[in-house]
């Protein structure tokens, strides 16, 4: 396979790309991501091959809205809140799924990761596609995540269909899981437990 080397400007191409079920590599505000469009499982199945990435992990959702996020995911009081605090942004939930969302798309799990990208091109990319994508770490799996368009071919350069050139912007999101009891952070990245600990009592919700 022959990964193509696409850039911001060509923004239709890479649409049409995703729509197509292809396997694109893109700059975002975290690392860089690798992305297919949400609802097509066959370019999942290709996603997870190219990174070599265990069949019983899900993919994350990337949306461009609180109201795309709805239609995938529940969001309760607590998720509201820190939507509106950190979100677009380096910040990801992990919700209940909504019913209506395909168990290939969260391998079985009534879960789902998702956040909303602050970055207006991404932003662009999936108001293009009218879908969410699913997006992942732009490496195959189990090396370190790319931040630039020539680490990113290193690892996968004939693995996917096409790369967005560019730099990505930050590091790796936090992930605050709040589908238990009491929330937890996952991961912290950007956002810190600190952070999210004063926007909750900022709103009198902990």
């Amino acid at each position: 396979m022959r990964t193509e080397k696409l850039y911001e400007k060509d923004l239709l191409s890479i649409i049409t790309y995703l729509k197509e079920g292809k396997v694109v590599a893109l700059p975002t505000d975290t690392v860089y991501g690798l992305a297919v469009i949400y609802e097509n499982e066959q370019a999942l199945k290709r996603l997870k091959e190219a990174k070599g990435r265990p069949e019983n992990k899900p993919i994350p959702t990337m949306v461009s809205s609180i109201v795309q996020m709805e239609e995938v995911a529940k969001l309760n009081t607590i998720a509201k809140q820190l939507a509106k605090s950190f979100m677009p942004g380096a910040f990801t939930m992990v919700l209940k799924k909504q019913d209506a969302v395909a168990s290939y798309l969260t391998n079985g799990l009534d879960t789902i990761g998702v956040r909303i990208p602050d970055d207006p091109f991404l932003q662009k990319v999936i108001e293009g596609c009218g879908k969410p994508l699913l997006v992942s770490s732009a490496n195959l799996s189990g090396l370190p995540c790319g931040y630039n368009a020539e680490c990113v071919l290193e690892q996968l350069d004939g693995r996917i269909d096409a790369i967005v050139v560019g730099e990505a912007k930050g590091k790796a999101s936090t992930i605050v899981d709040l589908t238990g009891e009491k929330w937890k952070v996952l991961r912290e990245g950007p956002i810190s437990l600190e952070m999210i600990e004063k926007a909750l009592h900022k709103e009198d919700i902990l």
